[in-house]
């Protein structure tokens, strides 16, 4: 199915905001688009009259993606993350640098190209930031990652992914070490503001929510 640069943009926010499985609200889409309520509602809209239906959304409700709503999104997904692996393994680029790349190249990109980039890739699983890649398929494999806000002193993990696109944090993350593939472990905990103390590469960080609630980590038993 063919759709519009800005229908992929709705359809990958629409799949984000509801992974936790509650609807979207038109207010949510609104900020992450940085755009009016308004303009959001008169395009769900839309997207709930298509044929087939790529959303359901009912007001004061919110939307959810149709099973070929979710498709759509997966399919954008998966050039996104695709060309983000390409850009660093291929060309060079450093993880903050691709993700605006990967953003005007993911509407444009044929299905030949996807399956030249992954073949070329050797299919992974994971793209720089250790995001998980659609499958050919369209399916998201399982995630059973832990938030690094959720560990307590003792506990050792190492790191899978950073739900990150800001280029500053990527950076500070980077020059912590604090990237896809490095254990870590915890020795302090504040309760006061929930701040964690991280042992990483044999130096020690302390990380604030803003840090802890966007890096994910696989434990260890």
């Amino acid at each position: 199915m063919k759709s519009s640069a800005s229908i992929q943009d709705y359809l990958k926010r629409i799949y984000d905001l509801t992974e936790n499985g509650s609807p979207a609200s038109t207010n949510d889409l609104a900020r992450e688009l940085k755009i009016k309520p308004a303009s959001v509602t008169g395009m769900i809209q839309k997207l709930a009259a298509e044929k087939p239906a790529l959303v359901t959304y009912q007001k004061h409700q919110g939307v959810t993606l149709t099973t070929a709503g979710k498709r759509a999104a997966l399919e954008v997904i998966r050039h996104h993350r695709l060309i983000e692996t390409w850009l660093v393994q291929t060309l060079g680029y450093s993880w903050d640098e691709v993700h605006e790349e990967a953003e005007r190249l993911e509407h444009v990109i044929s299905e030949d190209l996807e399956q030249r980039i992954a073949a070329a890739l050797g299919n992974p699983a994971r793209d720089p930031h250790g995001e998980l890649i659609p499958t050919e398929d369209l399916n998201m494999p399982a995630d059973d990652c832990t938030p690094l806000a959720a560990l307590r002193p003792n506990q050792a993990a190492t790191i899978l992914r950073v739900n990150a696109h800001d280029t500053n944090l990527l950076r500070h993350l980077d020059s912590l070490g604090l990237t896809p593939g490095i254990q870590i472990e915890v020795t302090d905990y504040s309760s006061f503001d929930n701040n964690l103390t991280v042992k990483v590469q044999g130096k020690t960080a302390v990380l604030g929510l803003n840090i802890t609630t966007k890096i994910f980590v696989e434990t260890k038993e």
